[in-house]
């Protein structure tokens, strides 16, 4: 093989290896949120901050969502998609740990029936990665059926709470949403290139790495299940799928907001200039 052809691989190397660069970049610019809270988990676990741990937590999370807003990280309306999920977590920590599902060890007076305030903040920061994420990558979806994923979305949440007393049905529903979202795709820029991928895979991707993130809440105590008491060990890989479902919520929330913004619904002449990939 000569040099000359082997050019235009690696001028392809080079463009691939780019485009991972810009991703990995606007990733971690969409995870700021998360970054800063799981930041605040650490500094926690490690410095005594003069209070409990959990209220130092809940300060922390408050600082950072007025920090993001003050810089305009954050805009008014994502603020209230992130309080929004805020409200939403507490009520599935307040359900679950009354179940037994996991626990709280830590001490802290901002506590309701055993869930520290400052646990709402896990929730938000998925529905701050999804706002920002949204932005970043100026992100659009086509095939997308609105009425199904909002009633597979609120059955998925609700089965987090009626599998207690119920059948668990999370499976049944899981199919039902790779049905609902055949042929959905999310459209997203990298620089001038335009990429898609399937919106099933998104949440499967976005479902493991919040696997990842627990691993390393839990490792760190901010909670803990009831295997985990006598000593840390990796969270069940089952938790991937419970994350995954959980997020379509997160999602349809967000998407709704975006189609009264004028940007969730690419429009005929967008199309045409989508890369398929």
């Amino acid at each position: 093989m000569t040099a000359f052809s082997t050019r235009p691989a690696l001028r392809r190397a080079h463009a691939e290896l780019r485009l991972l660069g810009l991703f990995v970049v606007t990733q971690l610019r969409c995870l700021v949120f998360a970054i800063a809270i799981f930041a605040a988990m650490a500094v926690t676990e490690l410095v005594d901050a003069g209070i409990g741990r959990y209220d130092a937590l809940l300060v922390a999370g408050l600082a950072i969502t007025a920090v993001l807003w003050w810089t305009g990280y954050e805009t008014t309306r994502e603020v209230g998609v992130i309080f929004a999920f805020h409200l939403l977590g507490l009520g599935l920590e307040l359900f679950k740990v009354s179940q037994g599902s996991w626990a709280y060890p830590a001490e802290g007076v901002t506590m309701i029936a055993g869930v520290p305030l400052y646990s709402g903040f896990m929730y938000a920061a998925v529905g701050s990665y999804l706002c920002q994420a949204w932005r970043r990558f100026d992100l659009r979806i086509t095939g997308y059926r609105a009425a199904p994923m909002l009633i597979l979305a609120v059955a998925a949440y609700a089965n987090f709470f009626t599998h207690h007393w119920m059948w668990d049905v999370r499976w049944l529903i899981a199919v039902l949403f790779v049905i609902a979202m055949w042929d959905t795709w999310v459209h997203y820029s990298l620089g001038d290139t335009r990429l898609r991928m399937p919106l099933a895979v998104a949440f499967v991707l976005i479902g493991f790495f919040l696997w990842l993130a627990e691993n390393v809440g839990t490792f760190l105590g901010a909670w803990q299940y009831p295997d985990q008491e006598a000593f840390w060990q990796a969270v069940h890989m089952g938790k991937l799928g419970s994350w995954a479902l959980l997020v379509t919520l997160s999602f349809v929330i967000v998407a709704t907001l975006k189609q009264y913004e004028g940007t969730f619904y690419g429009h005929a002449g967008d199309e045409a200039t989508v890369t398929r990939r």
